[in-house]
């Protein structure tokens, strides 16, 4: 198998790109440094906030500085980029428009890995930021392989992004609490798979056993992005 480069934009936000290139490491096969994946990251944590430009677009727009920053990886010879940031799918459109490599789709993985892990399922269980939920991207998604979507009312949402924002972004101790009165309810819907749709609940679950139930959209991108650099995945 041929090793490439693959570039990351990431720091959206910063200890969320930490914790896939730990996933990366982690599903590597590898009983060296050189059978690792070659990586080109850019930690760039200035970038505006995605989900606050979602909801309010009078807000500064993300969308330019990715292209940017998509420009910029193709021009060192990388061969995918992929973008630690389920919110940012909503912006993939546009930075597929100015390169010519593969925009890796963090929804689409994770959507794909669901069907694979819970081929039972008919309702699954969306946990993300509030741009992500309004931006319909894991909903259409999903919908289109025939699943039903539920996911958080609105105090639940206002309790996942306290947790994303308030403790994660924030970088203070995650409560758990947040993300299981979610989880909970959206099982109260009928919910029998859930996915964790945001980068900062998966550093927030990144110690704790969420169980066989929960997918991890960040394991999805980080599989990808080893098979991508052209090394081996590991079983576990």
């Amino acid at each position: 198998m041929s090793r490439n480069e693959v570039g990351v934009i990431g720091g959206l936000g910063p200890a969320a790109t930490v914790e896939f290139l730990a996933r990366v490491i982690r599903w590597t096969d590898a009983q060296s440094d050189q059978e690792h994946a070659d990586l080109v990251v850019l930690q760039h944590p200035s970038i505006p906030d995605r989900t606050a430009h979602i909801l309010d677009e009078a807000l500064p727009d993300p969308g330019p500085v990715l292209k940017a920053d998509a420009t910029r990886l193709e021009a060192m010879g990388v061969v995918a980029i992929v973008i630690p940031c389920n919110t940012a799918r909503v912006f993939i459109d546009e930075i597929e428009a100015v390169v010519t490599i593969p925009v890796v789709d963090i929804v689409q993985a994770a959507v794909d890995d669901t069907m694979a892990s819970f081929p039972e399922a008919a309702k699954v269980g969306i946990l993300a930021t509030t741009g992500t939920i309004r931006s319909m991207t894991y909903h259409r998604a999903l919908e289109a392989e025939g699943l039903e979507v539920v996911a958080p009312g609105a105090a639940q949402q206002e309790r996942i992004m306290e947790l994303i924002y308030d403790q994660v972004k924030a970088g203070l101790p995650p409560d758990r609490a947040l993300l299981d009165g979610a989880i909970e309810e959206v099982a109260s819907m009928g919910a029998t798979a859930f996915v964790l749709g945001c980068t900062e609940l998966s550093v927030a679950a990144g110690t704790w056993d969420m169980g066989e139930r929960v997918l991890d959209a960040l394991d999805s991108l980080a599989r990808r992005t080893v098979t991508l650099a052209g090394c081996s995945i590991s079983a576990s």
